[in-house]
């Protein structure tokens, strides 16, 4: 067999390859004494047919699967042996016509394949290149709002006489006009964003009445799910003005800082006193940002590697590519989506080159470890007291692992995570102290 590639430019290339009945022939003829013995004909006992009959038969059938086999097989090694940095997969030129072969077994096959090759640059990250990573302090109203919101979580729920903010109201709203819109329905003064409005809803008693606006009051989709009417038409309200009546005041108490609520927090006995308290909520809120510390510094490798890199790629070939292995995919689709889809690449051959150039490895125990974190992570989320075993996280691991998209998915990731690492070590990294409400303004 004959095998080779010629360039077209720095990103197509064709591969060529000839393929003699000496290199198909034992192949086909092994694959007819297999069908031979499974088949089942009428005028046969199973197992019994005779191979000529199956050639005659399914000869050329099996005589074209087994030499795509062989070509794809011989390709797929030509790539490897020749260190070509192909995207996609080879497509077949559609010079090779149909016809053009007897398929007799006898027949020399010439076949060519386009392939895509991905563009040459060098990575651009070096110790020249330096990036901050934010070292995230917890701002007194982060705190203050943090410690608020566990407080209401275990708090309990009320019925004062008269409204505060931040209560919720159980009331009628009546559109004012004739046979106009009337929901009787829970309003939360929280999410009001109208501060006259706010204010019109405070100091009401059972049966009393505010006329509101409900656009100036509420967002879109807030106020569709108010009314119970679709956004659209809460977009589009023609009379805005309501008149709001009172039946019910519902008020969520915090929860007393006390030893009862600790303990629902914390193991029991943890946490005694309320500095002891406010220092834990102090530590798991900064946790928190160490992780949106780190995001920050990979969104901003990511956006220098994209930006420095400038590099063109073989958009024809991949178009042609997309559509054929995505064949219900629209050409409207393609378009839409391959500014996308190319971006993903560029990044994908960026960790890539790092990746080989510092014989990075991604091994099955760090994509278990990773999984068993995530899980560790969720069941948390629905119960901090809550605390599995490593068995029991191995269990659900590899109950995770067992759907090939999540293992793809938490392989990449662990890739992702050490390709961030090497880079880390690669580029100049500078600690900036910063507090939370003042990190949330630097994208802004």
């Amino acid at each position: 067999m004959n095998i080779s590639h010629q360039n077209i430019d720095d990103i197509n290339a064709k591969i060529q390859v000839e393929i003699a009945p000496a290199d198909y022939n034992p192949q086909v003829d092994k694959a007819i004494k297999d069908q031979a013995k499974k088949a089942n004909l009428p005028g046969f006992r199973k197992g019994m047919v005779p191979t000529g009959h199956i050639k005659r038969m399914y000869g050329k059938a099996i005589l074209f699967d087994e030499i795509n086999k062989i070509i794809n097989d011989k390709i797929a090694e030509y790539i490897g042996e020749q260190k070509l940095e192909v995207l996609g997969q080879p497509l077949p030129l559609e010079e090779d016509k149909d016809g053009q072969y007897n398929w007799d077994f006898n027949d020399t096959f010439n076949f060519n394949y386009e392939i895509g090759l991905a563009p040459q640059f060098e990575t651009p990250f070096s110790a020249e290149t330096e990036f901050t990573e934010y070292d995230i302090k917890a701002d007194d109203a982060t705190l203050a709002e943090r410690i608020k919101n566990l407080r209401r979580s275990y708090g309990k729920m009320t019925n004062p006489e008269v409204s505060e903010e931040g209560d919720v109201l159980y009331a009628t709203l009546k559109q004012d006009k004739e046979d106009g819109i009337e929901k009787t329905t829970s309003v939360r003064t929280d999410i009001i964003e109208d501060a006259k409005v706010k204010k019109a809803l405070v100091g009401l008693k059972k049966d009393d009445t505010a006329k509101i606006d409900v656009k100036k009051a509420f967002k879109v989709a807030d106020l569709a799910r108010i009314l119970g009417v679709t956004e659209d038409e809460a977009e589009n309200l023609d009379v805005t003005k309501f008149e709001l009546t009172v039946k019910n005041i519902n008020r969520l108490e915090e929860s007393d800082l006390n030893q009862e609520f600790f303990d629902k927090l914390f193991p029991a006995g943890e946490v005694t006193k309320e500095e002891e308290f406010n220092e834990k909520v102090k530590e798991e809120v900064e946790n928190l940002f160490k992780q949106n510390a780190a995001q920050k510094l990979r969104n901003d490798l990511y956006t220098y590697g994209m930006e420095k890199v400038d590099a063109k790629f073989p958009e024809e070939f991949l178009k042609k590519w997309l559509k054929a292995t995505n064949p219900n995919l629209a050409e409207t689709e393609i378009e839409e989506g391959f500014e996308d889809f190319l971006n993903n690449l560029k990044w994908t051959i960026i960790e890539n080159r790092i990746v080989t150039a510092n014989n990075l490895e991604v091994k099955y125990d760090e994509v278990v470890e990773l999984a068993k974190e995530r899980i560790y992570a969720q069941i948390k989320m629905y119960n901090i007291n809550d605390e599995p075993t490593d068995e029991q996280l191995q269990q659900f691991a590899m109950q995770l692992l067992s759907d090939r998209e999540q293992a793809n998915r938490l392989f990449e990731e662990v890739k992702a995570l050490k390709v961030f690492d090497q880079l880390k070590e690669t580029v100049k990294i500078k600690s900036k102290k910063i507090d939370f409400d003042k990190f949330e303004k630097l994208d802004k």
